[in-house]
């Protein structure tokens, strides 16, 4: 799959130094270039990380709710809008 990504980089990459693109599609090659950098970046990224079988922290738990995210912070009351007639 990373072969694959790179082909493509580089056939946009060929696209934006052609220099005979619209302007609309030079901005989308160049787009698809800078994704495509930040795809295999974070591939190689993934790559260097320890596998989780070979982590040494302790498991994540269940534990109990201490916080109430559901309740909101009180504003003070907007007063109503008065429209003239």
């Amino acid at each position: 799959m990373r072969e694959e990504l790179e082909k493509i980089r580089d056939w946009a990459n060929a696209k934006i130094a052609a220099g005979q693109e619209t302007p609309w599609s030079w901005y989308q090659y160049m787009k698809l270039r800078e994704t495509l950098d930040e795809i295999l970046g974070g591939m190689m990224t993934a790559a260097s990380l320890p596998q989780s079988g070979s982590s040494s922290r302790a498991p994540l738990r269940l534990v109990d709710e201490t916080y109430r995210q559901d309740i909101a912070r009180h504003r003070a009351p907007v007063p109503p809008l008065l429209l003239p007639l």
